[in-house]
């Protein structure tokens, strides 16, 4: 395993990160596996040396935290490990149950930190920005959470770039946590953040960990299309995979990934993979798992080294999108 800083900060992670949404409760989505079928994926990632796991109060609606940390205290030396987990999206209809008011930041933290079973959350992100929280309520309320030691570091996910500039300059002038991470929206089908959050996250010496980065399977050889929905049981209900990746030229950049591929003899997910872990940026893709297949994969691209050519042939075929994510 390789491993890098987060950031600025001196945390040690592996350059792959386990995502967990994939484990909890099928109940939640027909795809997610249950607790017996998910253990071998924790133990194979840990032997492998991943010691980075990301998840969210919202997945299985608290489940993927309560076998994520079962399997991280049962399995690996917690001391060694960076545990991250999310808050923003709403547990239930009832009151104050979601988004980011200090209310929600510290009530979700603490019952995120009962499922867990663990005394300290190393990374604590927001899953979205809360149009209805003033960012400075938001802030206050995660900087309190890391002076009274349930939070190590703070992070968010997508966001505009403006927006995430505006919180990173309001933690400095109050002397608040700063975000040390973007949780984004990046892969080869999907590269608008390098217009703006990407520059600013290099800048600020923020570490990039991105979500998809094989979109939805698109980019693994997976699914067929986004409108697929028999390949993988996931594309049976993923809709949000048909929302998010839509473009016409699409379908050009997974070609591509394919014949790069073929030429080197792995899997589309290798090379996929390979591109964004070259990205300057990028301390840790998001890797979601419900083969052990799947981890292979992740864990073999890590040797792939891409030359500039086969880079340039990845990236030519992509166009200009909407923006998707946010």
């Amino acid at each position: 395993m390789k491993y890098t800083f987060l950031g600025r900060t001196g945390v040690t992670v592996s350059r792959l990160c386990l995502g967990c949404m994939s484990y909890g409760d099928p109940n939640w989505r027909s795809w997610v596996l249950d607790e017996s079928a998910s253990r071998p994926f924790f133990r194979r990632a840990i032997e492998a040396g991943i010691n980075f796991f990301d998840t969210a109060d919202m997945y299985s609606l608290g489940v993927s935290e309560e076998v994520t940390g079962r399997a991280l205290r049962e399995l690996a030396r917690l001391e060694e490990c960076v545990v991250a987990t999310k808050v923003f999206n709403p547990m239930s209809d009832r009151p104050n149950m979601g988004g980011l008011s200090r209310k929600h930041i510290v009530q979700g933290c603490e019952a995120s930190l009962r499922r867990l079973g663990m005394n300290t959350i190393d990374l604590y992100q927001v899953h979205r920005f809360d149009p209805h929280t003033p960012i400075d309520e938001m802030l206050s309320a995660l900087d309190l959470l890391v002076r009274q030691g349930k939070v190590r570091y703070i992070g968010a996910s997508s966001t505009a770039a403006w927006r995430f500039a505006q919180a990173l300059s309001s933690s400095e002038r109050h002397g608040w946590a700063r975000f040390v991470a973007m949780q984004n929206h990046y892969n080869l089908l999907y590269r608008e953040e390098e217009r703006e959050m990407i520059p600013l996250c290099e800048a600020e010496g923020v570490a990039l960990i991105p979500w998809s980065p094989l979109a939805r399977g698109l980019l693994a050889g997976t699914r067929h299309s986004p409108t697929d929905k028999t390949s993988t049981r996931r594309a049976e209900s993923d809709e949000f995979a048909r929302k998010l990746y839509d473009h016409p030229s699409d379908q050009d950049v997974i070609d591509t990934v394919r014949r790069v591929a073929g030429a080197r003899g792995v899997a589309p997910a290798q090379i996929a993979l390979a591109w964004m872990l070259a990205k300057p940026a990028v301390a840790a893709p998001i890797i979601g798992a419900t083969k052990l297949q799947h981890l292979d994969d992740a864990i073999a691209a890590l040797d792939v080294q891409l030359s500039a050519e086969e880079i340039q042939q990845l990236e030519a075929p992509y166009r200009p999108h909407a923006v998707r994510g946010h």
